[in-house]
């Protein structure tokens, strides 16, 4: 088992949906379910913490049993999803029905976010009424999918300073945006993203609400940090346990750069843009040295024929929840990062970064959310294989140096050697707050 920052070769006993011990060498009275993982690293489920599941109004898109579903196949036991759905949630009641969504068909365990705009404050804030059952509070500083734009000074400094649940932030600065699409306003390809929704545009956001959280003591989570220079922003001086703001970087960013746009058009624009190579290095850096705290997907489905629209009308968003632990076990193949780094950003980090109850790592008494890999073979992305719900993937034809075989979500098999168990359901995260 990889676990933190070790590996063992371990026996584990499962009961009741709790990890009940790990030892050695165990020995059972009576009938049991046993798995053999000889020549199988198992690692505690990935948590992620930043995925549109588009329901409810959007599930032409994807629905939360859907991506769910293409979670779990991909080694993700918990998900925190986001709050531009339509209708937003942007009221208790609509964040309840979610929820209740949720019980009812993921197979993966589950949170969502609260959602802000110009016009909720206090609404939001009788969220710290629920911080133990509720991820946090989610701020778009900047447009994208959902037209959920918070620019209203007042609405952020009251979430800012009276919110104590974590707040979650996408940070793109609309002003440079909206000078940038004027200048490239004829721009016909996808190519002209980066260029549009720019470095500067990424940095004055993020550093914006930096300096509000840190005029406030708030608890800043910026997510799907894109651009080196955002990286000045944070810290490595302060163990995760100890930081009031922190970061997250997802797996597009890690792999693709503006180079892609050419091959792949559409299918990798995304908010915010996948940039040049010179970031991408950077990210690299920063994850490896701690700046960068938590690795996640931002998956974002849209139907094949919305990505064949022309750049400027094309929706932003990239499905990738099925593939991120795969992506970056390749990475594990290829020298780039360990294989305990990865379970530390994917399983520990966002597991102590939210302070989720008793999940994210394989310990006694902790929920029995595991992942069993064999690092020996090998998995091709094909149309029969993708599980979204829209059908397409910008990995397509590409093979990954690693195959998921077990998927365990609270103790039960949920997805094994390719069959996926759906009478299995998540449970709602809880947290230590």
């Amino acid at each position: 088992m990889v676990n933190e920052g070790s590996q063992e070769q371990k026996d584990i006993l499962l009961a009741g949906g709790i990890i009940e011990r790990i030892d050695n060498s165990i020995s059972t009275k009576g009938a049991v379910q046993e798995i053999k993982a000889e020549g199988l690293y198992l690692l505690p489920g990935v948590i992620d913490d930043q995925v549109h599941f588009r329901e409810p109004g959007l599930i032409h898109k994807a629905t939360i049993a859907t991506e769910a579903r293409a979670a779990v196949a991909g080694g993700t036991t918990s998900f925190m999803e986001m709050p531009n759905t339509n209708p937003p949630a942007l009221t208790q009641a609509l964040l309840e029905d979610k929820y209740k969504i949720g019980a009812a068909t993921s197979v993966a365990n589950y949170s969502f976010f609260m959602g802000v705009a110009n016009d909720n404050a206090d609404e939001v804030l009788r969220t710290n009424e629920r911080k133990k059952d509720v991820c946090g509070v989610k701020i778009f500083m900047g447009s994208s999918t959902g037209n959920m734009l918070v620019d209203n000074y007042l609405t952020l400094t009251k979430i800012f300073s009276e919110s104590e649940l974590l707040i979650s932030t996408h940070c793109e600065n609309e002003n440079i945006i909206k000078a940038n699409k004027e200048k490239y306003k004829d721009a016909d390809n996808a190519s002209f993203h980066p260029l549009i929704r720019d470095v500067e545009a990424c940095f004055e956001s993020s550093f914006a609400a930096v300096q509000l959280a840190k005029k406030h003591n708030s608890r800043l989570h910026i997510l799907h940090i894109s651009t080196a220079r955002e990286l000045q922003l944070f810290s490595n001086m302060l163990p995760l346990s100890e930081k009031r703001i922190t970061s997250e970087v997802c797996v597009h960013h890690l792999h693709f750069t503006a180079d892609d746009y050419a091959r792949l058009g559409n299918q990798v624009k995304c908010n915010p843009a996948i940039k040049g190579p010179e970031n991408k290095k950077a990210l690299w850096e920063g994850l490896l040295d701690d700046r960068l705290d938590i690795i996640a997907t931002d998956h974002a489905p849209h139907t094949w024929d919305e990505k064949q629209l022309p750049y400027q009308q094309a929706p932003a968003g990239v499905p990738l929840v099925q593939h991120s632990l795969l992506l970056m076990l390749q990475y594990v193949r290829e020298g780039k990062i360990s294989i305990e780094k990865v379970v530390e950003k994917m399983s520990h980090a966002p597991a102590q970064c939210f302070r989720i109850e008793k999940r994210g790592y394989i310990r006694e008494g902790y929920y029995a959310d595991l992942v069993l890999v064999d690092m020996n073979n090998s998995t091709k992305v094909s149309k029969e294989n993708i599980l979204y719900k829209c059908g397409w993937s910008p990995f397509e034809g590409h093979v990954f140096p690693a195959e998921i075989k077990y998927t365990l979500v609270n103790g039960q098999i949920a997805y094994e050697n390719g069959r996926l168990n759906d009478t299995v359901r998540g449970q709602r995260l809880s947290f230590d707050r």
